[in-house]
């Protein structure tokens, strides 16, 4: 999707500790410093916003927060099946956690292992010759090095106080807001995921949800309806 969305915008990726090519960290995976984390490279790199966030996932969570508390630096933000502050107790469904133990996955080599019996469940899901053998090389090599390491799981077991710290919040209304969703209604107090995304952006002057079949990794396999209809948005 990244090769798509450059042909019209300017698309920066910033990597957050513990993922990707980024080293680790000790510093706790809290959303205000999740946050600065990703401002701070954007400002030393020198490029300037507002910027059109993309959070997937749990990352809806700190697009929350940097809306609120930057909201001149946010010109819209694009959510890719996110968690959003009010989700998990609208649902009733627990944050969830993982034990610190998983963080000798990678350096026992298990998840080097893992990948070499079958790496299929580990590489993005995508047409033949999207990565070259050389991408889909690096992303293992990536996955067996970084595997559950342990900024993943501080994350993961942070993610019931980030939650706590900005379920009071809402987008800021000048904010254009378009959530692209999987397909899936699961229902709970009469909402579905659909009635709760439309509720959530309602008060927004630009707003729109867009239902996709696929799963929660949306950008990898619906990234042209993704584009197009961002566009058009």
């Amino acid at each position: 999707m990244i090769f798509e969305l450059s042909h019209t915008y300017k698309v920066v990726v910033v990597e957050p500790f513990g993922y990707g090519w980024s080293d680790f960290t000790e510093s706790e995976r809290s959303v205000e410093n999740i946050v600065e984390e990703v401002r701070n490279p954007l400002k030393k790199a020198d490029i300037q916003g507002p910027y059109i966030l993309m959070p997937h996932s749990v990352s809806g969570i700190y697009a929350m927060y940097y809306a609120n508390h930057y909201p001149d630096e946010v010109e819209a933000i694009v959510g890719i099946d996110p968690t959003l502050p009010k989700m998990l107790r609208c649902f009733g469904e627990a944050p969830s956690t993982m034990p610190s133990i998983f963080r000798f996955v990678a350096p026992t080599g298990i998840a080097r292992l893992a990948v070499e019996l079958d790496d299929e469940p580990y590489l993005p899901i995508a047409e033949p010759g999207m990565y070259s053998s050389r991408e889909l090389k690096m992303i293992k090599a990536k996955t067996s090095i970084k595997g559950y390491n342990k900024n993943i799981i501080m994350e993961m077991n942070e993610i019931e106080r980030n939650v706590n710290k900005t379920e009071s919040l809402t987008i800021p209304n000048k904010v254009p807001v378009v959530i692209f969703a999987k397909n899936f209604q699961k229902e709970t107090n009469g909402k579905s995921t659909l009635s709760f995304y439309a509720q959530e952006i309602a008060k927004q002057h630009h707003n729109k949800v867009v239902m996709l079949n696929g799963h929660h990794y949306l950008h990898w396999t619906r990234s042209r309806e993704i584009v197009d209809e961002l566009k058009l948005f």
